[in-house]
């Protein structure tokens, strides 16, 4: 049986021949660059990454078909730790998948009965008791130890990591997924997620850090970073919080004003989404303000009401549908007011919402921390978002992000935000699109900076004996130099006059002056390569400043190897790297000769992470 041709032909049957296409290519390239390499007696760890909301599952789908295809007898497919989300999974799996053998959590005498005639696929969701009793059944049914395992972790960012990585044990989920993996002769561990900080600042040691990545570019229609927080501008999706005189009533007038497009054109439903806290009691708050504002529609419906509506209704450029005259946006606006069709659903610790009541209708929703991963909102076209954090964390921050996806309707989305937590989300999707770039263009040392104060995920998870950080504003030079030859160091260097105060050289330039140093543990010279790697692959082009100075008379371990007006003036440089290179006389140390000694300095108010696999700590 050919897993994915069947497959994508059940894609296909349903009318998604755009979608069949992409999970295709996805499936053919991970076939062709990674499993057809697998040497079926090692153990692997591979990255899918896609953005978030952008339709992982189909392409995790059809990469398990490419592996039943080329061999692979079984399958694990882990959700999160959530019953509603994993049966929802497995049912899809059985409606999607043909010709496998195709096991819940309580299945494991299908598993032992099957005995891998057909392949087959399992969905648990990481939990611990249920990863532990399978971990069992592996070990006791034989099975495993003389086939290979292919595990897809769906949010593998989410609880499979070790959380106890620095207090010298492992986390009970992280434990049992090593148990699963090495129980069998050899797997592919399938890491799958739209948020991989945590991931690519794993150690190799760990066991958890990918050996390849593969990403997947979103599908035509698909609302994501780009749309929401463009380089160089404001999107004009966004309403700024602090411009905005009454922030809650235009969220709600917004939300009518779609609601009434949609209802008046022929659609079943239109989303709002409030996230302001984590806080139940705050949610109550809005709660209140959202009743009150509806009952303010309601009793003005027909003058204060209806002038707000026109004006929002004339802001709006729907593109899934023919825009409706106004009397019709208005007269559907009113019924689901005088109706009182218009649901608030509040979502948290404290009240279960099913996916269901959202699902069609005019809903305005409030939450917290439910409404990460996993939580989808179709039609959701007006979003409130003012939560914030201490210590904002880039993957939860981008994972909570609920407004991206394929069914938005781009001209009339609305996002209230005020201007700090959009620069936030604006940096984060610039990172994003960095590691993007990096993964495109087969970077294997994948880098991740944030402005200070943005830490890239969540500290548990990140060794801090082998994961530290780059600040940018900050010199950097090695206290133990060697130059590779001096010779080449001193004939690429020749153009460039000392007399002059300083020069503007590509970055690909600094990259071969640094192809002549080494250092001691204290200044990684391929930390600053990969940083200048990282900025390469956004922008080929990207330019610094080069600052060249000859025979320095300088003391080796004085503490200080720039001069003050050398200092000075890499200092007025902050938006780009500067790298000043000394060419000290070797009378005073460095072992009586002539060197070159690098000195750095990153992109000032930025914060570079870098991982080292050596069992010395990193001097920072």
């Amino acid at each position: 049986m050919q897993y994915l041709k069947t497959y994508l032909k059940t894609i296909t049957d349903r009318g998604n021949i755009r979608l069949a296409e992409s999970i295709s290519k996805t499936a053919e390239e991970v076939g062709t660059r990674h499993i057809s390499r697998f040497s079926f007696c090692s153990h692997e760890i591979g990255l899918l990454f896609g953005n978030v909301q952008s339709g992982k599952t189909g392409q995790m789908f059809g990469i398990i078909c490419k592996a039943a295809d080329m061999g692979f007898p079984a399958f694990v497919l882990l959700t999160t730790d959530n019953v509603v989300l994993q049966q929802q999974t497995l049912e899809r799996v059985k409606a999607d998948l043909k010709g496998f053998c195709i096991c819940g959590e309580n299945d494991s005498g299908l598993f032992i009965e099957n005995r891998l005639m057909d392949p087959v696929i399992i969905v648990l969701k990481k939990n611990a008791r249920i990863l532990r009793l399978w971990a069992n059944v592996f070990a006791s049914t034989g099975f495993m130890k003389g086939n290979p395992l292919f595990i897809v972790d769906d949010e593998a960012d989410a609880a499979s990591l070790n959380t106890l990585v620095n207090k010298g044990r492992q986390s009970s989920i992280n434990k049992y997924l090593d148990s699963i993996k090495n129980g069998a002769s050899s797997s592919i561990y399938l890491q799958v997620t739209g948020t991989p900080q945590a991931i690519f600042l794993q150690t190799m040691a760990s066991g958890w850090h990918p050996y390849f990545t593969y990403y997947f570019e979103p599908g035509d229609g698909y609302l994501g970073g780009d749309f929401f927080f463009p380089k160089n501008r404001i999107a004009d999706s966004i309403a700024f919080l602090e411009k905005t005189p009454n922030p809650e009533r235009s969220v709600v007038v917004h939300h009518m004003a779609v609601s009434g497009q949609i209802v008046a054109s022929g659609g079943s439903v239109c989303n709002c989404l409030l996230h302001p806290s984590v806080r139940q009691a705050v949610h109550g708050r809005y709660e209140k303000s959202m009743l009150a504002e509806l009952a303010w529609c309601l009793e003005h419906v027909d003058d204060e009401f209806r002038t707000e509506l026109k004006t929002v209704y004339e802001a709006l450029s729907p593109e899934k549908a023919d825009k409706v005259d106004f009397e019709s946006v208005f007269l559907s606006a009113k019924k689901l007011l005088e109706n009182h069709e218009v649901k608030i659903l509040v979502m948290n610790g404290k009240h279960d919402v099913d996916s269901s009541e959202y699902s069609s209708g005019s809903n305005i929703v409030i939450g917290g921390n439910t409404l990460g991963r996993g939580v989808t909102f179709p039609a959701l076209q007006t979003i409130y978002y003012t939560r914030t954090s201490k210590k904002p964390q880039a993957d939860t921050m981008w994972q909570h992000s609920r407004m991206f996806g394929y069914d938005r309707d781009p001209g009339m989305m609305k996002v209230y935000i005020d201007e700090p937590l959009y620069k936030l989300f604006s940096d984060i999707n610039a990172t994003n699109n960095s590691i993007i770039s990096q993964i495109e263009r087969g970077s294997e040392n994948i880098k991740v900076y944030y402005p200070e104060g943005l830490n890239p995920t969540r500290a548990a998870v990140l060794d801090n004996k082998r994961v530290f950080t780059l600040s940018g504003g900050t010199n950097y030079y090695p206290f133990d130099p060697d130059n590779s030859s001096i010779e080449d160091l001193d004939n690429l260097l020749a153009v460039f006059d000392e007399k002059e105060p300083s020069y503007q050289v590509g970055l690909r330039l600094m990259k071969e002056i640094f192809s002549h140093i080494t250092s001691a543990e204290d200044f990684d010279v391929s930390s600053f390569v990969s940083v200048l790697d990282a900025i390469l692959s956004e922008k080929p082009s990207a330019q610094g400043i080069l600052i060249v100075r000859r025979n320095r008379d300088i003391a080796k371990g004085t503490g200080a190897l720039l001069s003050p007006n050398d200092w000075s003036l890499g200092n007025s440089f902050t938006d780009c790297v500067v790298l000043t290179m000394y060419k000290v006389t070797g009378r005073k140390g460095w072992a009586g000769r002539e060197l070159w000694i690098p000195n750095i300095k990153l992109p000032s108010n930025m914060v570079y992470y870098d991982v080292k696999d050596s069992d010395e700590e990193s001097a920072e």
